[in-house]
C-alpha cells in the first residue's frame, strides 16, 4: 500500500509594488498620510515589510490587514524610531555588562586555577561542549591579528594566550557558554557575587542577553517582542525581586530592562542608562504596556 502524499503548498502568487502602490494599498487599508512625500521617502529606505511588524499592532483585522480608524503613518515611524534608539540603549548595557563578566570570570578562575584554567579540562561539566569552546576560542585566535595575539603565537607554547587575554576575543555568547559549563557551583557563584546575584540566576540571564545582543546587532524589532526563552526570575526580597514580572514564563522585554538596570547599578554606579530609557519612552509617547511593564512601574524600587 502506497504512501499518502501530503498535499502540495501552493505557490507565491504576490507581485512586487513600487513605492507608489505600497502607499496606495496602506491608504486603501486604512493608513492615513500627512506628509506623501516624505512617506515615499521612508518606504523608500526602510523595506515595506519590516514596516508591517511596527503597524501589526494598528490593525483591526490582521487577516484583511485593515487598520483601525484614524492609524496614522506617522505613528508607525515613531516606533520604529524608538525601537531602532532602544537597540542602542540596550547594546550599551550589554556591551558593559560583557567587559564586566569577563572580567569577573578571570579573577574568579586565574586566581584559583593559575594563568590558563581554560585549558584545563576538568574544571568543566561537560567535555562535549567544552571541546566546542576551546576549539572555537582556538580558531578565534589563530585568525586573530591583534597585538596581543601575535605576540603570543611568537612567544609562547600554550596553543591559547591566558585567560585574561583569551577573554577579549569571547562574544557574549561564548562567555555564556564556558560560564554555564564551569563544574564548580562555587566557581560560578565566585563570578556571580559580584552582581549579588546566584549563579543560576546570572547563567540565565547571560544566555537570555546573548539572544538580545543577537536580536540587536541584526537590527531585529525589540519593542513588543516575545522572547521564546525567559530569564529564570529570584524569588527573594530582593530590589531586583520585587522590581521585576513575577508572571510565569513571562516573555516581553521588561525584566530585561528590568535585569540590565540591575547589573548597570552593580557596575557603573551613577550610570545614566535608567534615565536614558525614561527619557526614550517620554520623548517617543510610548505604550510601555505592549512591551510587558506593569502599571506604575516608574515606582518600582529598581526605577527610583
Amino acid at each position: 500500500m502506497g504512501s499518502i502524499m501530503p498535499p502540495s503548498n501552493p505557490p507565491y502568487t504576490k507581485s512586487a509594488l513600487s513605492i507608489t502602490d505600497q502607499l496606495a494599498q496602506l491608504q486603501t487599508r486604512g493608513m492615513q498620510f500627512s506628509d506623501i512625500p516624505m512617506a515615499e521617502h521612508y518606504l523608500g529606505h526602510l523595506n515595506y515589510y519590516r514596516l508591517s511588524a511596527y503597524w501589526l499592532p494598528y490593525e483591526s483585522n490582521h487577516t484583511l490587514h485593515q487598520f483601525h480608524p484614524g492609524t496614522q503613518f506617522d505613528n508607525v515611524i515613531n516606533s520604529y524610531i524608538f525601537d531602532r534608539e532602544l537597540r542602542l540603549l540596550v547594546l550599551d548595557a550589554i556591551e558593559r555588562i560583557e567587559v564586566s563578566v569577563r572580567t569577573q570570570m578571570t579573577q574568579a578562575l586565574t586566581l584559583s586555577y593559575g594563568s590558563h584554567p581554560h585549558l584545563i579540562p576538568q574544571l568543566f561539566h561537560c567535555p562535549i561542549r567544552y571541546a566546542q569552546t576551546v576549539n572555537k576560542l582556538k580558531n578565534d585566535f589563530d585568525r586573530s591579528d591583534e597585538k596581543f595575539s601575535e605576540h603570543f603565537k611568537k612567544n609562547y607554547a600554550e596553543k591559547l594566550p591566558p585567560l585574561w587575554a583569551a577573554v577579549e576575543l569571547m562574544t557574549m555568547g561564548q562567555i555564556s557558554n564556558w560560564y554555564a559549563n564551569i563544574n564548580a557551583r562555587q566557581d560560578r557563584q565566585a563570578i556571580a557575587r559580584a552582581y549579588r546575584l546566584d549563579e543560576s540566576i546570572l547563567g540565565s540571564f547571560l544566555h537570555h542577553l546573548t539572544i538580545v545582543r543577537n536580536i540587536c546587532a541584526h537590527h531585529g524589532r525589540l519593542w513588543n517582542r516575545r522572547f521564546a526563552f525567559t530569564i529564570k526570575i529570584p524569588n527573594n526580597p530582593t530590589i531586583l525581586a520585587r522590581s521585576v514580572q513575577q508572571i510565569p514564563n513571562h516573555k516581553n522585554l521588561y525584566n530585561t530592562l528590568v535585569l540590565l538596570a540591575y547589573m548597570m547599578d552593580a557596575i557603573s554606579p551613577g550610570h545614566h542608562w535608567k534615565t536614558r530609557l525614561r527619557n526614550l519612552i517620554t520623548n517617543h509617547n510610548i505604550q510601555t504596556l505592549s512591551m510587558g511593564f506593569p502599571i506604575g512601574w516608574g515606582s518600582l524600587p529598581i526605577w527610583i
